[in-house]
């Protein structure tokens, strides 16, 4: 298939396997070697007049009203990809969030994050929704070989990341803590004494970053793409999460929490720190299933 994504990117054309910010949505155009072409490109003659047999559409979070209309003249298909949590939506003033519904019923496919995603869209009418698993591309990367000890929390001290949640439970492994600087970063957080702020980094330095810490915490309750718990997954490293999030549950079933159930997360978080028995059963659990459902043989596998 000849594949077109749409998003609010500015990059154009086809993504290299080496690029170096290739978080999810990059690495499915990747392994679908889909051309990218910016929503404020259509339609403009440096777009040329290319056909696909699919388009994907990415509706950015802040700029909802996408016109499919003027995509579909260069796509047999156009599919909308979920963004953000499905309830995003819902902050957006009533005329955007019925515009918004109206381009899911239009749309061909709706593809969504995760399992407990698709009967939301599926309720909501959507013709034909299907689950498009998180996907990396580690081209030139290694998982690790050596490492400290030290914690890495997967978000800020917002509600969105639920990085208070996740502090709490990282205090308890008694190990240093880092956490990476998210655009919802509030300034106080950098007078926690006892957190260490990474500047912001590329997708790549990122990946080799995280190698170097031996426990990931997100206990995050809003459920998108999952890229912390995979991001772990890839190096073998235990991830404490939330359930109802794919990549948490399928690879990190032994350290997967009921939302908001803090003593049972900070019960497995300080048996990871303990018990270097149930840390090496974690980490053969997460390396297995990482192989089993997150290469990009198994993933384009489950694209077909």
């Amino acid at each position: 298939m000849n594949i077109g994504f749409f998003s609010e990117s500015q990059v154009m054309g086809k993504i290299p396997r080496d690029f170096p910010n290739a978080r999810v949505e990059y690495a499915w155009m990747i392994a679908l070697d889909a051309t990218h072409t910016p929503l404020a490109n259509v339609g403009h003659h440096s777009m040329g007049d290319p056909h696909y047999d699919l388009g994907i559409v990415i509706v950015p979070k802040t700029k909802p009203d996408v016109d499919l209309d003027s995509i579909r003249k260069y796509c047999d298909k156009v599919a909308v990809m979920q963004e953000g949590p499905h309830w995003y939506f819902q902050d957006y003033t009533v005329e955007q969030q019925f515009n918004y519904y109206n381009t899911l019923i239009e749309a061909d496919i709706v593809y969504c994050h995760n399992d407990s995603d698709w009967s939301y869209f599926t309720g909501l009418g959507c013709k034909d929704v299907r689950v498009m698993r998180s996907l990396m591309i580690p081209e030139g990367l290694v998982p690790r070989n050596e490492w400290s000890d030290a914690t890495m929390i997967g978000g800020n001290f917002v509600s969105w990341y639920g990085g208070f949640d996740s502090y709490m439970v990282a205090r308890e492994i008694g190990d240093p803590i880092s956490c990476p600087s998210m655009g919802r970063k509030q300034d106080q957080e950098d007078l926690i004494e006892d957190i260490n702020y990474l500047p912001y980094m590329s997708w790549r330095d990122w990946i080799n970053c995280l190698s170097q810490y031996n426990i990931g915490v997100h206990l995050m309750r809003t459920h998108a793409a999952g890229t912390f718990a995979m991001n772990c997954g890839f190096h073998g490293i235990p991830c404490v999460g939330y359930n109802g999030l794919d990549t948490q549950e399928i690879l990190h079933p032994l350290t997967t929490v009921d939302i908001g159930d803090l003593d049972e997360a900070k019960r497995i978080a300080y048996k990871l720190k303990n018990d270097e028995k149930f840390y090496n059963l974690c980490s053969e659990t997460i390396n297995k299933r990482f192989n089993e459902f997150y290469t990009e043989k198994k993933w384009l596998s489950q694209w077909r």
